[in-house]
């Protein structure tokens, strides 16, 4: 039975021990990992930022370019207009016109390509802030799974500092100490009950001691009153 208990404790000792060996590999990797996502997550937040920061150039450089084309347009008009009014010689007027035209082509042609390059890092912006709130979940997810895995290793923990202090109890040498105070106490038992038996034997002794003092002088009297009777010259009949 001995035997069989101390298995018991040391398959449980082995099965915590094993338990704890899983637990602590996952805590530390889990760590690492939340570590590592956060570093990503810092640098695509840098990334974004950088990005963002690009698409707004573009998109301003893009309204800006509009806006200076449609100022050509606006110029080239005028100096029609003025022409017209006789204001401007017209072959002048319509050289600075064609110029004019050619600038407003030319900057409508950047706000297009400035447009362009702003729709892309756009693009950009959403697949960054996309991946960004992925990794946000991922921490968020592993944070929650390292805060159930440490409660696991603290329960593992506990559960193996009491298999471990159960192990070191030897069954046998319980066994054994519990028979030799049950010896010890049969032992003290008998020794009360021999002294009780002695001690009543010794008091009888003493008892039958007495009486037997008591009688003799009871005798011893009797002699002694006899003799002064005689003495006296009393006799029985005279009692």
């Amino acid at each position: 039975m001995a035997g069989i208990f101390s298995r018991l404790f040391k398959i449980g000792q082995a099965e915590t021990h094993a338990a704890i060996d899983k637990l602590e590999d996952p805590i530390k990797l889990t760590e690492q990992g939340i570590k590592d996502l956060k570093k990503d997550l810092s640098e695509s937040m840098k990334s974004l930022a950088e990005v963002k920061a690009i698409a707004i150039r573009l998109k301003k450089e893009a309204e800006d370019n509009r806006n200076r084309a449609a100022d050509y347009e606006r110029k080239a008009m005028l100096l029609l207009k003025k022409a017209q009014a006789g204001q401007l010689d017209m072959a002048e007027a319509e050289r600075l016109a064609a110029e004019a035209v050619l600038k407003k082509e030319e900057y409508e042609k950047k706000a297009l390509e400035a447009a362009k390059q702003y729709e892309e890092q756009q693009r950009m912006v959403e697949q960054l802030q996309s991946n960004i709130n992925k990794l946000k979940s991922k921490i968020a997810t592993y944070e929650n799974e390292l805060i159930t895995l440490k409660a696991r290793a603290k329960t593992a923990s506990s559960i193996k500092k009491i298999n471990k202090q159960m192990a070191k109890i030897d069954s046998s040498s319980t066994i054994s100490m519990l028979e030799k105070m049950k010896a010890k106490v049969v032992e003290d038992e008998s020794l009360a009950t021999a002294y009780g038996e002695i001690a009543s034997s010794e008091k009888s002794i003493d008892e039958e001691i007495s009486s037997a003092l008591t009688t003799t002088e009871r005798v011893d009297v009797k002699d002694k009153l006899a003799e002064l009777k005689a003495k006296l010259g009393i006799t029985h009949s005279e009692q």
